[in-house]
């Protein structure tokens, strides 16, 4: 995938993260500069900068004298930023049901359903990207820029977390149900309730990451 040129140490990092993300580049792992560069079309200067963006989201380790890695997941530090996320989303959806829009509902509904369409079809990747457009919809509905720019801060942390989280069929599955539950509760302009069904759920995605991360040290262990 090559890249334009415009923004192009930004537009690295955005193609670098979703790598990270989706698990083509693996936790731990070093970063192969001649590489990467060759794979996305820029050249070192570029994907150095790129590389700082990353570093300061977490997503990668820079080293002295040594190649940049992808940062390992650490369970106690992740969960600690799905904690706050989830207080930032809780006080969100509090503040969207009483001052979203009946355009902004009607959008989330929308993107409710073709959200469950994809669950059905097995379709993480677009699941993915429809569940963070109707928490970013949700933070934007609350109307409030300090919210917005904290919670931009948190999800670009969580990112990766979230996706792993995901591939676990069962929570998976019991997103969509919370999610549904929750965008009712916005209807209903039933602010305490949204506010406690969002919080909870960011915090059970957070719960979930354990147990993918301690399935994966047993698979390895016992490999």
């Amino acid at each position: 995938m090559k890249i334009r040129r415009a923004g192009l140490h930004e537009r690295a990092a955005a193609r670098m993260r979703a790598m990270i993300i989706k698990g083509e580049l693996e936790p731990g792992a070093e970063t192969q500069e001649t590489e990467l560069s060759r794979a996305l079309g820029v050249s070192r200067t570029p994907l150095r900068e790129a590389m700082k963006l990353l570093a300061a989201e977490g997503l990668i380790e820079l080293r002295r004298n040594r190649s940049p890695r992808v940062a390992a997941l650490d369970f106690d530090a992740v969960f600690e930023t799905f904690e706050a996320l989830a207080g930032i989303e809780r006080l969100a959806a509090e503040l969207a049901a009483q001052r979203a829009s009946a355009r902004v509902i009607a959008r989330l509904g929308s993107l409710q359903t073709k959200m469950e369409e994809f669950h059905a079809a097995g379709r993480l990747d677009d699941y993915f990207a429809i569940n963070g457009e109707i928490h970013g919809l949700i933070v934007q509905a609350a109307r409030n820029m300090p919210l917005r720019e904290a919670h931009a801060t948190l999800l670009a942390r969580a990112e990766r977390a979230r996706y792993l989280a995901l591939g676990a069929e069962r929570r998976w599955s019991a997103s969509v149900g919370e999610h549904r539950a929750i965008l009712a509760a916005i209807e209903a302009r039933d602010s305490a309730r949204a506010g406690a069904l969002l919080g909870a759920h960011v915090l059970r995605t957070g719960t979930a990451l354990r147990e993918v991360l301690a399935s994966a040290e047993a698979a390895r262990s016992a490999a």
